[in-house]
């Protein structure tokens, strides 16, 4: 089945979360599809990994056709069968080193707010500010180094784009719910460049059809 006819679903709790880059890919696309919430837990046994977001590619008659999960995984899948990842597979390196760096950081957020002990708490906080406070000057100096366009890489928006405005989606509005004060941790330290790459990719043609669940990013930041 040729990607050109393929409808999609994505199945994902209705909330912002791991889906959020695979949802603005699927629509920076321009292809069918449809978010699906399977009735947690009792769908797990039915889901590959028994985890979410699953993503469901269909066959031209709405069977299924390719089931496959993890959100990484996904996205790549999905940039690479659009367009969003380089075809050079050193260009293509260079983007998704930055997606790992970013699940990194999830991880050790998730990991701090389910210590109990306080003081291993403490630590994963101290672990956590380091390697986003690395992040940002990472992604700050990509985008000085590509003049300030407000995209991380050449003059299109690109999977590096859409994952970046996905992890800051994810932590500033999903993560709000397990720490309340997760704003104004993040928000003075986002430099003009990030902000000014969440709005370019908020406007993209392709991608202003998205409507998320946690409302406008650009706003948030600008706030």
């Amino acid at each position: 089945m040729s990607s050109s006819n393929a409808s999609y679903t994505l199945r994902y709790f209705d909330i912002v979360g791991l889906a959020e880059s695979s949802r603005i890919l699927l629509t920076a696309a321009g292809v069918e599809w449809t978010d699906e919430h399977p009735e947690w837990p009792q769908e797990k046994p039915n889901q590959p990994h028994g985890r979410m977001p699953v993503l469901v590619e269909k066959s031209t008659d709405g069977s299924p056709d390719f089931v496959i999960c993890e959100s990484s995984n996904i996205e790549r899948y999905l940039a690479r069968t659009y367009g969003f990842l380089p075809a050079d597979l050193k260009q293509a390196a260079l983007q998704e080193q930055l997606r790992d760096l970013m699940s990194d950081v999830i991880a050790l957020f998730t990991s701090q707010i389910q210590c109990k002990n306080e003081e291993d708490k403490a630590e994963f906080q101290t672990k956590f500010d380091g390697l986003l406070e690395t992040l940002i000057n990472i992604q700050t100096k990509l985008l000085k180094d590509n003049n300030n366009t407000g995209r991380l890489f050449g003059n299109k928006l690109s999977y590096a784009d859409i994952v970046t405005y996905g992890f800051y989606m994810t932590m500033l509005v999903s993560f709000a719910g397990f720490k309340a004060d997760i704003i104004d941790i993040i928000k003075p330290k986002l430099t003009p460049e990030i902000v000014k790459l969440i709005s370019v990719v908020e406007s993209d043609p392709l991608v202003v059809k998205h409507k998320s669940r946690g409302g406008s990013l650009a706003a948030i930041v600008s706030a």
